[in-house]
Order: C-alpha cells, then sequence, then structure tokens
C-alpha cells in the first residue's frame, strides 16, 4: 500500500496512493532517522491510509504513536490529509492584573472626579490591599472573597453608612474590570451594606449655642461659622470657595460655588439670599479685608485647599472643636454637617421645601432622609397647641364661635357691640331635652 524509498538527495521518502488514488509523497529530510525508524512510519502511514479509506477508527497503537509524533511529521501527515491540521491555542485576550497594579491604574486615568474623590478612593485601595494583598490576580478575586471584604469592614467597626459607600467604590472598581474583559464577572455586584442614618448622630445646634460660638470667634472663624450655619454651605468646600465677587450687597444674594457638585451639568453654582444673620459678619468681613482680596475666607485656611492639582479637603474639625469647649459646649457629631442640617431643619418651617432644597443644593429626597431633624421646640409647640385646643372649645351662637374660656361677660358685651344678638340665657350651649314620652294611656 506504501512504499519506502530514497530520493535524489539521498533521503528517505514515502509514497502511497490516498482514497482518491491520487499517488501522495511524504518526504522524510534529514531528520537522523534509522531504517528502522522509516519502516516503522511506513507501517504507520498505511494505518491511516486504511482507516481513511475506510473511514473506521484507529487502532490503539497507531493512536498512540499519533499523539506522540514529532510537530514536524504531524506536519507532513496534515499537509496530505491523513490527519487533521493541529489546532494552535492563541494567547488568551484576557489580560491577567494584579490587585495593585489595576487599582494605581484604574484610579490615576480618571481626570474627570477631583482630588478629594480620589483620596476617598485611596482609602477604599488601602483596604482592599489589606485585605486581599498587592500581588492577588483580579481574576481570582470570588464572590465568596467579596463577602469576605464586608465582613473584613464590619471587624474593623466602621460607621454602617461608611461600609456602604466603601463597598460601593469596590463595586466600582472591578466593574470597571469587567468592562475592559480582566475578569468574567463583577463579584462585589450583589455585596452591598444598607445605610443608616444613626439617631445620636443628630444634633439640632440653636441659635443661643451658636451665638456663644461666635462670641468667641475671630473675625475668619465668625465668618466660617456664620457661612455654615446660617448660610448652609458646606464646609469647608463651599465656605472656601466663596468669593467676594460672588457677594450682591445690593441684590441681597450670595452665588455660592459648589466644588463638589460642579461635575453635574447645571449644578456648579446656587444662589442663596442675603440672610439677615449673614450681612452683619460678612460686611465686618468685607472692612477688614486686604485690598483686591478674593475670597472671603482668606488666609491658610485657603492656602491648604487650593492645591495645584485642584481642590482638596483641609482639617477645620480641631480648631472648631476647640472653640466650641471655648464657648463652654461640648463638641457634637458631624461638627459642620449638623450646622448645615440645622439650617434647613429652621428653613423648611418657614419656606416651601423645593424652595430650601434650592437653596441648600440638595433634594427633597436626601433633605428628608439625611438633613430635616425633629426638635425639641416642634414638641413644646405640639404640646401647647394640644393643650389650648383642649381648653378652647367654641360654642356656636349663629355664625360667632364663643371660646369657653373667655369672661362670659365681657365677652356678652363685645358680641352686643359688634351687633350680635345675645339673648338673657348666657352664653352656655342650649341643651335640648326631649319631651315626656306619653303615657298610652
Amino acid at each position: 500500500m506504501a512504499s519506502l524509498s530514497i530520493d535524489k538527495n539521498g533521503n528517505p521518502k514515502i509514497q502511497f496512493v490516498d482514497g482518491a488514488s491520487k499517488r501522495r509523497t511524504i518526504y522524510l529530510g534529514r531528520q537522523g532517522l534509522t531504517r528502522k525508524d522509516c519502516r516503522e512510519i511506513k507501517t504507520k502511514i498505511e494505518a491511516l491510509v486504511s482507516a481513511k479509506i475506510s473511514r473506521s477508527g484507529l487502532d490503539n497503537p497507531t493512536a498512540a504513536w499519533l499523539a506522540d509524533v514529532e510537530p514536524w511529521l504531524y506536519d507532513k501527515l496534515a499537509a496530505v490529509s491523513l490527519v487533521s491540521p493541529r489546532v494552535v491555542e492563541e494567547p488568551s485576550t484576557v489580560e491577567t492584573s494584579p490587585l495593585g497594579a489595576f487599582l494605581d491604574k484604574c484610579i490615576g486615568r480618571r481626570i474627570d472626579v477631583k482630588p478629594a474623590t480620589k483620596l476617598v478612593w485611596g482609602q477604599v485601595k488601602r483596604l482592599l490591599l489589606e485585605q486581599y494583598g498587592a500581588e492577588r490576580e483580579l481574576a481570582t478575586i470570588t464572590e465568596a472573597d467579596a463577602d469576605d471584604f464586608k465582613l473584613f469592614l464590619i471587624g474593623k467597626g466602621l460607621a454602617p453608612t461608611t461600609i456602604h459607600k466603601r463597598l460601593q467604590f469596590a463595586r466600582m472598581f472591578f466593574e470597571h474590570a469587567r468592562k475592559g474583559k480582566l475578569i468574567a464577572a463583577n463579584p462585589f455586584a450583589e455585596v452591598s451594606a444598607k445605610a443608616t442614618k444613626p439617631k445620636d448622630r443628630e444634633r439640632f445646634i440653636t441659635r443661643a449655642e451658636i451665638e456663644r460660638i461666635l462670641a468667641v470667634c475671630d473675625p475668619t472663624w465668625r465668618t466660617i461659622v456664620a457661612l455654615a450655619r446660617y448660610g448652609g454651605l458646606r464646609t469647608p468646600s463651599e465656605t472656601l470657595s466663596l468669593r467676594w465677587q460672588d457677594v450682591d450687597w445690593e441684590g441681597g444674594r450670595i452665588v455660592v460655588q459648589s466644588p463638589k457638585t460642579a461635575h453635574h451639568e447645571g449644578k456648579e453654582t446656587r444662589t442663596i439670599p442675603m440672610f439677615p444673620e449673614l450681612r452683619p459678619i460678612l460686611e465686618e468681613a468685607y472692612e477688614i479685608a486686604p485690598e483686591g482680596a478674593v475670597y472671603v475666607v482668606a488666609g491658610n485656611h485657603r492656602l491648604s485647599a487650593d492645591s495645584p492639582q485642584g481642590w482638596q479637603a483641609c482639617n477645620l474639625r480641631t480648631m472648631f472643636a476647640k472653640l466650641i469647649r471655648r464657648a463652654g459646649l461640648k463638641p457634637w457629631p458631624k461638627l459642620f454637617h449638623n450646622l448645615r442640617s440645622s439650617r434647613e431643619t429652621e428653613l423648611a418651617e418657614s419656606f416651601p421645601m423645593h424652595t430650601v432644597c434650592a437653596w441648600i443644593g440638595n433634594s427633597p429626597t436626601i433633605a428628608v432622609k439625611h438633613y430635616l431633624q425633629v426638635t425639641d421646640e416642634h414638641f413644646e409647640r405640639a404640646s401647647k397647641t394640644t393643650h389650648e385646643t383642649t381648653q378652647c372649645a367654641s360654642v356656636t351662637h349663629g355664625t360667632t364661635h364663643v371660646r369657653r374660656s373667655e369672661n362670659p361677660v365681657k365677652t356678652r358685651v363685645s358680641l352686643q357691640m359688634q351687633g350680635v344678638k345675645v339673648e338673657d340665657r348666657g352664653l352656655e350651649p342650649l341643651t335640648f331635652w326631649l319631651p315626656a314620652r306619653r303615657s298610652p294611656n
């Protein structure tokens, strides 16, 4: 069926006739084959030809030989259609990446966020590396590992809202990896924690308290505290971004620059009234401001926040806590947030909610969930109103209502002066008695 011979160059060759009656030749070349090797190859080629013609499977010895055959010989067999060409596996298109390198690249490439945001992301990166290690491959992090990260955060004693945000950012990082084909699925897709608002961290700062604090402040700190409590500005970002050109003295309005929401269209600024509590404090600050001053709050506070990379937060909490203690008060949780929350709560008593939210710079949903508070004054007012209502039941006389708590004599004279006819039986409510039932007899 097959023949072994020598070509003109002295190298062995094997010839055979395939199923289509076509003569085929396999040149074995200079491979250092012995005569015995060549005869074995010839025998195996005959078995392959026979199996191909009969369309039957290979016998075990031939199949085992084919599995271990040299690549050069297999390619020659495939060239004459005795075997199928080998499938060459292409390198995987999924890029492997260590967690640390990926997070550095993911955070570094985001030119659309502010440096303060990247600082927060850096905290999440630190926690992820602490849990998994910088060299951990992204593709090896499973859903179970993501659940463990949540437990890891809980074990650190972080607040529920903080855990919620940390998991949210971790989910964002891994979603970016999924979109970049670095992982098949996001292990954090279903891992979350409910953000709660602990009531013990809410505190309404009364006007009496804030006035005591303002009394111990220098002009700069008086401006900072007043803008936070009476203007409802986010501190430090909005307070330290306020410029004198944004203050409209005649129009009684202030344009607030909002770095936090500047990346949202139409949210770069908002306008608030020149509240009466703010005007004297801003006038004082304007009088002592150096010639050509740009910002309402200048000095070291502004310098530490205005970096070449953009806005970054600066620490005002330490000094503010000292001022609170100097005023004889105890620092409360979320020092500046509760000032802003107290102002929105006050404004909600007098203005429509959509107006209040436009001034404060949040939505009604966020206001109700994170800002508006129930104060002691609300309880006192409700209790007083209920008491007066129960004590002042009214009596209807024609179209005139008379309160029982009023002096009957004075009320009678007053009604007569108003032209209201008052009968001699007085002002007590009429009592209607049913007539006695007659006896059927």
